[in-house]
C-alpha cells in the first residue's frame, strides 16, 4: 500500500527529491504522493523532517 503524506506537511520539499520513482509532486500548499507510482521504498518517511508521511 503506497504512503500518504497527512496534514502535517510543510511543503519543505525534503521528500521529493529522494523518491527514486518520482511519486512525489507539489500540489497546493503541500507535497502529494501517487499511490500508482509508489512503490513503498519509505524512503521518504526517513526525508520527513516533520513526520507526516504514514504507510497508506
Amino acid at each position: 500500500m503506497a504512503y500518504t503524506i497527512n496534514d502535517k506537511c510543510t511543503n519543505c520539499g525534503a521528500c521529493e527529491p529522494v523518491c527514486p520513482v518520482e511519486a512525489i509532486s507539489e500540489k497546493g500548499n503541500a507535497r502529494v504522493i501517487d499511490p500508482g507510482t509508489c512503490i513503498d521504498c519509505g524512503a521518504c518517511v526517513e526525508a520527513c523532517p516533520v513526520n507526516a508521511i504514514l504507510a497508506g
